[in-house]
């Protein structure tokens, strides 16, 4: 918890710029019936039965320093998504000569390994090289800021019915752009010194 936290009192470096990811499932809903169009002065109505069309995955990652947010969103989170990503955020933001430092929580799927088996040794060498991976400790995922950036965009863009995967990216990758556009950083509040005060009963008693 303090290496996280100490990673987080530390000023913005543009040589190794600070990203926090994390990845959650949406479920694919499509409407049995035709909903009513809406009307001025009347609330939206729309039946209460739906449709399951599957699920399919968000991974998201986001810059707390600038508010900057990288997105895509795949059919699964296998490994192999998991590398494919890590690798689309370092060609797009990894400064040259630098490397993003990544945390995220400690999923079987979120290692270095994950690039071996999805990447010839080369490549992913190569990629690994370029991220630094930092873990939240297991049972702590309110550590990771990236949570802060999917509930935002949960509620302002996946609260609804949307059936396909197709309908699903185009809408998350629209509220990325203009999210890109005005982005908001995230002020973390909580340091080392006050965790140690909140969580003193966890700590070793020392003579």
């Amino acid at each position: 918890m303090e290496q996280i936290l100490g990673l987080y009192a530390q000023p913005y470096d543009p040589m190794k710029p600070l990203w926090c990811l994390d990845e959650r499932p949406c479920m694919l809903i499509g409407d049995t019936i035709v909903p009513l169009p809406v009307e001025p002065g009347k609330p939206q109505r729309r039946n209460y039965e739906y449709e399951r069309h599957g699920v399919c995955t968000v991974f998201l990652a986001v810059q707390p320093h600038t508010g900057l947010t990288f997105v895509q969103v795949c059919e699964r989170r296998t490994c192999q998504d998991y590398a494919k990503f890590i690798a689309a955020l370092i060609e797009a933001h990894c400064p040259t000569g630098g490397q993003i430092l990544l945390v995220q929580d400690n999923l079987t799927t979120h290692t270095y390994t994950a690039l071996y088996n999805t990447f010839v040794p080369a490549v992913a060498y190569a990629l690994m090289q370029q991220i630094e991976m930092h873990y939240t400790p297991k049972g702590a995922s309110w550590l990771n800021m990236a949570e802060i950036q999917l509930s935002v965009l949960a509620k302002q863009c996946l609260k609804r019915r949307i059936p396909t995967m197709a309908a699903l990216a185009h809408e998350v990758m629209t509220w990325v752009r203009l999210r890109n556009q005005n982005p908001i950083p995230i002020h973390w509040q909580f340091t080392p010194e006050m965790a140690r005060t909140k969580f003193q009963r966890f700590y070793p008693k020392l003579s």
